[in-house]
C-alpha cells in the first residue's frame, strides 16, 4: 500500500507563513504529479497548487504570487510554502499524488489526512 502523511500545519497570524510538508512510502514505483488541496468548513476541496514528476507547476489564482509548491523526488516528498497568509486560507489542506505502485502498471491516486491550517490573529 502507500501512505501520504502531511505535517506543518497550524495556527498562524495574517501575514505570517507556514510550510507544509508531504511525505509518500510504500509500494512505490514511481510518483507522477503531486499536489496540494484545500477544504474550508461547508466548502468543496479545491485544488492548491500542482507539480509534475519533471518540476511544472500550476497554482489557483488565489494563491499565485503567495505560495510556492516544490518536491524533492529522491524523498519522495511535496512542500507547501505559504506566505503573506490570509484568514480566507483557513482551511484543511490535503496532498495528493498520482502514485505507480510497483508491480502494477497503472497509475491511482492517493490523498492524505490532512492538516489544518489556522489563519487568526
Amino acid at each position: 500500500q502507500v501512505q501520504l502523511v502531511e505535517s506543518g500545519g497550524g495556527l498562524v497570524q495574517p501575514g505570517g507563513s507556514l510550510r507544509l510538508s508531504c511525505v509518500a512510502s510504500g509500494s512505490i514505483f514511481r510518483i507522477n504529479d503531486m499536489g496540494w488541496y484545500r477544504q474550508a468548513p461547508g466548502k468543496q476541496r479545491d485544488l492548491v497548487a500542482r507539480i509534475t514528476s519533471g518540476g511544472g507547476t500550476n497554482y489557483a489564482d488565489s494563491v499565485k504570487g503567495r505560495f510556492t509548491i516544490s518536491r524533492d523526488n529522491a524523498r519522495k516528498t511535496v512542500y507547501l510554502q505559504m506566505n503573506s497568509l490570509k484568514p480566507e486560507d483557513t482551511a484543511v489542506y490535503y496532498c495528493k499524488a498520482g502514485v505507480v505502485r510497483a508491480g502494477l502498471f497503472a497509475e491511482y491516486d492517493y490523498w492524505g489526512q490532512g492538516t489544518q491550517v489556522t489563519v487568526s490573529s
